[in-house]
């Protein structure tokens, strides 16, 4: 829909998400495919959140941290999904341009709240390995909360500012939004003002999101790469290592899937691959985050089994 202004030209007051229109014939089995992951990553990041909160072995920072990370994956693909789901399968295609605003903005911040997460973990689990005896005074309770609402508050605010330069921009066609969700690229391009100081400051703070928590992550890894390698026993190599093998593989598929992503040219031959690419880092690795941490987690399955058992007892 378009409303005539003032100045000859049509504003958008909202867009049309024409999501995988290219491939329509597959709706059904897209529909079904994509609900299926929803409803597993629904069901596997509450579960992880509950056996945390239920369970008092698990109350540590290494699971304070996962339960973030888990509660952060709700709300991330809770954010795009179901309105996915819609397109494909309702074909309700519209979106406001205040909806479609509000859900970049939440794209955006969980994004780059789940950069400095995995950063922070990193740190957990840098303090935990290369500094065991201080371990304990260092990572205290009051500062597991300080940098858990730093991440989320620190993002929120800095996606903001992009925000504020999104809100001033006017949308007068065309209208169509060739992707499943309100990514910053596709929505500026259907800018008619100049957004030139919108796209650097967004370039910025993105980069600063990314990179700098990846180089955390990266320093931190090779600190304790070389204090296992000092471990003189294979043993003890060994139980060190599976202490943060999962968040190393969770950081690989997570920087991995957002690499893929933004490397791949945004010519018009290329479109239906970044999308492909894209459902990687908003389905996929939400997905699988529970599932890594479930299957090389012997706490996670110690109290799963503890759970089962209460559960079992109280059916008898």
């Amino acid at each position: 829909m378009v409303i005539p202004s003032w100045e000859n030209q049509t504003v958008i007051v909202e867009f049309v998400l024409r999501g995988f229109s290219s491939i329509l014939h597959l709706n059904i089995s897209l529909f079904v495919m994509f609900l299926v992951f929803y409803i597993l990553t629904l069901s596997g990041n509450i579960l992880i959140v509950l056996l945390v909160l239920f369970n008092h072995p698990l109350h540590t920072p290494m699971y304070f941290f996962l339960v973030n990370l888990s509660f952060l994956e709700i709300w991330y693909t809770s954010n795009i999904i179901p309105k996915m789901l819609l397109i494909i399968i309702a074909e309700q295609k519209t979106i406001s341009v205040a909806g479609c605003l509000a859900q970049f903005y939440f794209f955006g911040s969980l994004a780059a709240t789940e950069c400095l997460l995995l950063a922070v973990m990193s740190y957990d689990r840098y303090l935990a390995i290369c500094q065991p005896l201080r371990y304990p005074l260092l990572m205290t309770g009051p500062v597991c909360i300080r940098l858990a609402a730093g991440s989320w508050l620190s993002c929120f605010l800095l996606t903001s500012i992009t925000m504020v330069l999104l809100c001033r921009l006017t949308f007068c066609g065309p209208n169509e939004i060739d992707h499943f969700f309100c990514d910053f690229t596709p929505l500026v391009h259907l800018s008619c003002m100049d957004a030139s100081l919108t796209e650097t400051v967004a370039f910025a703070t993105s980069s600063a999101v990314t990179l700098v928590p990846f180089l955390l992550i990266t320093a931190s890894y090779s600190c304790i790469l070389v204090s296992i390698l000092r471990i003189p026993s294979g043993i003890g190599r060994r139980k060190a290592f599976s202490t943060c093998s999962s968040h190393i593989i969770v950081v690989m598929v997570f920087y991995g899937t957002l690499i893929a992503t933004y490397l791949v040219p945004s010519a018009n031959s290329s479109q239906l691959l970044r999308k492909g690419f894209s459902l990687l880092y908003t389905i996929l690795t939400p997905m699988s985050n529970p599932i890594i941490y479930s299957l090389r987690n012997r706490d996670i399955h110690e109290a799963l089994k503890k759970c089962l058992r209460k559960k079992s007892g109280s059916l008898r």
